[in-house]
């Protein structure tokens, strides 16, 4: 337990004392896991259930009893972070909030023999960024790091980065600029589909669109970089 707690320490600048880590969502959810997976390993797994039951209605952060967790592991805030049965999570690994390490979805699933890996596997020292998604029987090896909101789907290198196409910034001169001009073709003649104000006027709904698809594509595959 001291452990737990010097990690927060170490890691996070806005932890002033030990006191204060003691409320820290994850510290509870992870003690409150060790028991749930010592029941879990016993066969009571109803038992199990009902103590990461009531961690996640504490903490808002669902560990499966089954995952098998490293030490000094920290998730740094907790919010909605999901951790699936099969999830082995090595030593000196930390998450942000909004991660999910899951499976490819339950019409695969049921394909594979009884007893068979579903969830991810994750290495020593590895770092997982805000919303991401880890899915799959795929290893992240030793010391990698998954961006914000990728979408892992493939094994991930030793000491690689994943991350996903960054959102454009607009200068709202430009942005300016074109709005005028869009509104000058708007009321005048429509184009030679019949439509009026197309999607794909400069600085109208094709600007906009285009900004939401690179904020928004994840990364299917996973794009790793050494």
């Amino acid at each position: 337990m001291r452990e737990d707690i010097a990690v927060v320490m170490d890691k996070d600048p806005a932890a002033t004392s030990r006191g204060e880590v003691l409320l820290y969502p994850h510290i509870h959810a992870l003690w409150a896991h060790r028991v749930a997976h010592a029941w879990y390993r016993r066969g009571h797994r109803t038992a199990a259930r009902a103590v990461a039951l009531a961690a996640r209605f504490l903490t808002g952060i669902d560990i499966h009893p089954g995952a098998v967790i490293g030490r000094r592991f920290f998730i740094d805030h907790g919010a909605a972070v999901v951790i699936g049965e099969t999830v082995e999570i090595g030593d000196d690994v930390m998450l942000y909030h909004q991660v999910t390490l899951g499976s490819v979805g339950w019409w695969k699933d049921r394909r594979r023999p009884p007893g068979a890996k579903r969830h991810p596997t994750v290495r020593d020292g590895v770092v997982i960024g805000v919303g991401a998604s880890v899915l799959g029987p795929i290893t992240v090896e030793e010391g990698a790091y998954i961006g914000a909101r990728a979408v892992v789907l493939e094994d991930v290198p030793p000491h690689s980065k994943v991350s996903c196409p960054r959102p454009r910034v607009h200068d709202p001169a430009d942005t300016a600029g074109s709005q005028a001009s869009g509104s000058a073709n708007s009321s005048g003649n429509h184009n030679s589909s019949g439509t009026s104000g197309s999607s794909s006027t400069p600085g109208t709904s094709g600007t906009s669109s285009s900004l939401h698809a690179a904020a928004t594509t994840p990364l299917s595959k996973g794009v790793a970089s050494p």
